[in-house]
């Protein structure tokens, strides 16, 4: 399924409910996409991003941008029991396009090269005509059941496991020294504290990584977490990022936009209802919120 959003209704360029931008000749001369699906950036304050378009009163989930900010992927619930989709937001020439890629796969993210989509313990390669078919990381990676893999411009691999019940899942890393994968190795007990620790994201530049899990000292729920990288290369303390991005809800799975202006988050809304999916909704915020708690 393809929908083409171009929009041009009375010199506005109207991608969804509430969010607008300026057109005119400046816009139509141009090949640059309009950043962010034309949304109107956020402060300091989470909202919902790009309300009516991708984020509604469903299951949106593991969005992420492309390194050139022309492609948003992200995850939908069809509405149908648990079923769910692997969707894109593109931009070409005539604006940003929908397209349903295929059912749920994995969760996305994109290397920062943007030659390498992971999708967990699988991946697919970038080519001339578009992404390739799927393959496996196989061993070791394999033998994890990994829910979200992401990796840094050095080809540091951070990942998780879905643990048992009791949500005993740890945090790994894998890094490519002299061109050789190394076997994942845990973490430190820095990070791997606490209960239900999942869906990493390491900076670019390997100087800080996000996280959620449940600690005591949490808000409820799964927090999103800090731990920014100290001048011996060892892991700083675990930070929680405050009652500005968690709540008594689940908020998980984090990443920073590739420019870097900006994070993404999820969060529940309303549990399941049935044999259906949560309400989900993705979230953003300005990235300086990081900033704040970096250590001096």
């Amino acid at each position: 399924m393809k929908r083409v959003w171009t929009g041009l209704l009375s010199g506005l360029f109207v991608l969804g409910a509430g969010a607008s931008v300026q057109a005119g000749s400046a816009f139509a001369q141009s090949l640059n996409p309009i950043p962010y699906l034309g949304q109107q950036p956020p402060g300091l304050t989470p909202e919902p991003f790009a309300p009516g378009l991708v984020s509604s009163p469903g299951y949106e989930y593991g969005g992420v941008f492309s390194p050139e900010m022309d492609a948003f992927y992200f995850i939908r619930g069809r509405g149908e029991g648990a079923a769910q989709d692997f969707v894109v937001f593109d931009y070409k020439e005539e604006g940003w396009r929908e397209t349903v890629l295929s059912p749920r796969v994995g969760q996305p993210f994109i290397a920062p090269d943007g030659a390498t989509l992971h999708l967990g313990r699988r991946y697919m390669e970038r080519s001339d005509t578009g992404w390739s078919e799927i393959y496996s990381l196989g061993p070791p990676f394999d033998t994890f059941q990994i829910m979200r893999l992401t990796a840094s411009s050095a080809g540091t691999y951070v990942f998780d496991e879905i643990g048992s019940a009791d949500g005993d899942g740890v945090l790994r890393y894998s890094r490519l020294v002299d061109g050789v994968r190394e076997a994942p190795k845990p973490f430190s007990a820095t990070i791997n504290t606490g209960t239900f620790n999942a869906h990493p994201f390491i900076a670019p530049d390997e100087s800080y990584i996000l996280w959620d899990g449940r600690r005591p000292s949490g808000f409820g729920g799964s927090d999103i977490y800090v731990s920014f990288r100290q001048a011996n290369g060892e892991w700083g303390p675990a930070i929680n990022l405050g009652e500005a991005i968690n709540t008594p809800a689940w908020e998980a799975s984090a990443s920073v936009t590739p420019d870097g202006q900006y994070l993404f988050f999820h969060r529940m809304i309303r549990p399941a209802d049935g044999d259906g999916l949560p309400d989900v909704d993705i979230f953003w915020v300005d990235a300086q919120i990081l900033d704040t708690l970096r250590p001096d």
